[in-house]
């Protein structure tokens, strides 16, 4: 499988096995099919695994723990999230700490090489402060926290999930110490979906292009964004879901996809695997007929422009 830069952190498969599937946010799967996906993943080439406590209530972390039991595959790195939310700047570290402990003890190991921030970052004057966290605390206390976890050694590297207000977290790449790495939507309709909470478009493309700038790795999440990019969703939604709505905005892309021949998820991730500044694509699937169906799409390499080209018409209309 391709390798390819990732900042700091020298190099990565273009392909990274999200938590999302194997912790069934993505529809139901059993504990034997997500623990045999993961074993296979690695075995075709994948060297990132992403994860987060939120993933099934720990159950993503519990798959690896019991996949690997605590050793890993030599190459094989790891990720794991917090969510913090608004609160206290003096609680900042030991939730942290504490959520790590409780990753490491589902992992079955002492150190992972990323840890992330799970939720957006907001200005300081947002309207909704629970809706993530506001960039001064993130100034005076998670950002120091993480660099603190950093130098004790239990983690590799820290980053940040790039989905919050454009303004903020561009605000926030700017400023040092920068994140290690960082996640960014990357898909064809340029849509978070239902992570969307605020006005305003979501300039995810130029997230990742000042994250590159900066020497950060970019992980790019949502390839197929939460179903809506695949030719039918795998569960049950309301009408007026952003999901949806993304769906019903996707028809001509995946009429486009028909007439080549190729699946819609497949022909998203490649879109995505094509995207500038991608480090590595990070994949939501829960069984291992969708990873193989991912892991060919990466072997057919990248789209041709012109059909990139065709792509970007069909879903705005141009």
């Amino acid at each position: 499988m391709e390798a390819r830069s990732f900042g700091s952190l020298g190099e990565v498969s273009c392909l990274t096995l999200g938590g999302g599937g194997i912790g069934q946010v993505w529809g139901p799967t059993s504990r034997a099919e997500a623990v045999a996906t993961v074993r296979e993943a690695v075995e075709s080439g994948i060297t990132f695994l992403d994860l987060a406590p939120s993933y099934g209530n720990g159950e993503a972390e519990s798959v690896i723990g019991e996949a690997f039991g605590g050793r890993l595959p030599h190459g094989v790195r790891l990720s794991t999230k917090c969510r913090l939310g608004n609160l206290a700047a003096g609680d900042v570290l030991s939730i942290l700490e504490a959520s790590l402990d409780e990753s490491f003890r589902r992992l079955g190991v002492d150190r992972v090489d990323l840890f992330f921030l799970h939720n957006q970052i907001i200005p300081d004057d947002a309207v909704d402060q629970q809706q993530g966290t506001p960039r001064g605390l993130f100034t005076d206390a998670v950002r120091p926290a993480m660099e603190q976890l950093v130098n004790s050694g239990r983690v590799g590297a820290w980053g940040i999930t790039g989905i919050g207000v454009p303004s903020a977290i561009l605000e926030t790449l700017r400023d040092g110490p920068p994140p290690s790495a960082i996640q960014v939507i990357a898909n064809l309709l340029d849509s978070p979906g239902a992570l969307k909470r605020y006005d305003g478009p979501a300039r995810p493309r130029e997230i990742a292009a000042a994250a590159r700038d900066q020497g950060m790795g970019v992980m790019g999440i949502r390839a197929v964004q939460a179903g809506a990019l695949t030719d039918s969703f795998d569960r049950e939604l309301a009408e007026d879901h952003p999901d949806m709505a993304d769906y019903r905005r996707a028809k001509p892309f995946r009429n486009l996809a028909k007439e080549i021949g190729e699946s819609a998820a497949s022909l998203a991730h490649r879109y995505s695997l094509t995207m500038a500044g991608i480090s590595t694509v990070v994949l939501g699937v829960k069984n291992r007929t969708e990873l193989r169906e991912c892991i060919d799409a990466a072997a057919r390499g990248p789209l041709e422009p012109d059909l990139i080209s065709k792509i970007d018409a069909a879903v705005r209309g141009v």
